[in-house]
């Protein structure tokens, strides 16, 4: 079997899209498992820069199947958009399959999102407003509409009856805003739903077959290991688990079929979203960081809001490859260090008991000040270099020691936004 999780080690924008469509070439099907059109990734390749939100990242390779999983927050309005602007922009018509089980986002759930986050005022959540937390509070009570449900409108309009008869009351006296009635939500879910009835099926027992086969398999996480709700940075986490641990969930595969989990982290820190980031930086120093990250300044992908950024957090990234059980790590946008004279890397975190390496709850990583220790830069351009011994021989000491501090081997890196700007070192990856 040969089934590898792409995963995020640590807040998301990890670079995990670019990866996936990197990989894409050598695989079958690559599989979206969870989360929705929340948090998008950039890719940029041949067909030109794109930002993906809702579809997989292997749309661009004609001989990929792209799954949506059951474990995905459906937003279909999203999707074909998507579908057309590959189309518009003259990337071949991708294969797609959506899982008959996955669930769908509705417009009451975009509007409890934004509604909530109003009334939170200064205490929200730094939603992106796309209706994952309201989607999945009604997945897991048991009021969700399934993909399959909407080829059956007798029974999509009662099972909207239902889901919409405790939003009335809170939309009424809660939000003061008028009751939404099911069959005003209707005709544009049986709408999408035509468009879509060509993709849906039974995205379980295709992949399980295709386990059995032997058929290379990519499962593509969403957002990171810090923003899962279990064990990151709780309550300013996501909805859905980011964990490779979810993935054979997400995905309807078996939990032994997944061989390698690759975890991807930038060779600084950022994120979008609120919650403690004991790295970041602010004033010029961020600006500086955030004007030269990514392939055009760090700016979210769906949101569009300046990420936080600071420097790379080793006591982070440690817990959210232990918590991915990453086999290999990748390690993203080492090129947009090249302005530094020296680099901090966050070894330690000082507390009021003392300096601890460990990724601590969160009410004591809102007081927690980061420990420093610098390495040295290389001040040069390394976006053409292709072979890790060519590279600086301080960028080569930058890569181990984070390595080392991470304690997973660090197989491959990039250099660049495009598909071709990637370093493969010849490390021993775990469980390999």
């Amino acid at each position: 079997m040969t089934v590898t999780a792409i995963v995020g080690a640590n807040w998301g924008d990890e670079g995990k899209g670019k990866m996936t469509d990197a990989w894409a070439a050598q695989s079958s099907y690559v599989v979206r498992f969870q989360g929705g059109s929340n948090a998008g990734h950039t890719i940029i390749n041949d067909f030109g820069k794109f930002a993906l939100h809702m579809l997989p990242s292997g749309v661009f390779n004609p001989n990929v199947t792209n799954v949506i999983g059951p474990g995905t927050a459906l937003d279909m309005g999203v999707l074909l958009d998507e579908l057309e602007a590959l189309s518009a922009r003259g990337v071949p018509t991708p294969k797609l399959i959506i899982s008959d089980r996955a669930q769908i986002v509705l417009p009451v759930h975009r509007l409890f999102d934004e509604l909530e986050e109003e009334r939170l005022g200064s205490n929200s959540f730094g939603s992106t407003r796309r209706g994952i937390a309201p989607f999945y509070a009604d997945k897991y009570t048991k009021l969700g509409i399934q993909a399959a449900d909407l080829l059956e409108p007798a029974r999509l309009l009662k099972r909207l009856e239902r889901l919409l008869e405790s939003k009335n009351v809170l939309l009424q006296h809660l939000y003061g805003r008028p009751p939404v009635q099911a069959e005003d939500l209707l005709p544009e879910l049986l709408e999408q739903a035509k468009l879509l009835a060509p993709y849906i099926g039974d995205t379980a027992s295709l992949l399980q077959k295709a386990c059995i086969h032997g058929e290379p398999i990519l499962l593509e996480g969403q957002l990171g290991a810090l923003r899962d709700p279990d064990h990151g940075i709780y309550p300013f986490t996501t909805s859905s688990s980011t964990l490779a641990g979810f993935a054979a969930v997400g995905a309807g595969i078996p939990p032994y079929a997944i061989q390698q989990i690759v975890a991807v982290t930038k060779a600084y820190s950022s994120c979008v979203g609120a919650g403690p980031f004991v790295s970041e930086l602010h004033g010029a120093q961020a600006e500086e960081l955030r004007k030269r990250g990514g392939d055009a300044g760090e700016y979210g992908v769906t949101t569009g809001r300046p990420r936080r950024v600071g420097w790379f957090d080793a006591v982070a990234t440690r817990y959210g490859c232990r918590l991915q059980g990453a086999t290999s790590v990748v390690l993203t946008n080492l090129d947009v260090l090249g302005y530094l004279d020296e680099i901090p890397v966050c070894v330690g975190y000082e507390t009021d008991e003392g300096i601890i390496d460990c990724f601590p709850i969160t009410s004591r990583l809102e007081e927690a000040k980061p420990v420093y220790k610098s390495m040295p830069g290389w001040k040069s351009n390394i976006s053409d270099i292709r072979q890790f011994d060519e590279l600086p021989l301080a960028a080569q000491k930058y890569v181990e020691f984070v390595e080392s501090e991470i304690g997973v081997p660090i197989a491959t890196i990039s250099v660049g936004p495009r598909r071709d700007q990637v370093i493969a070192r010849s490390v021993k990856c775990k469980l390999s």
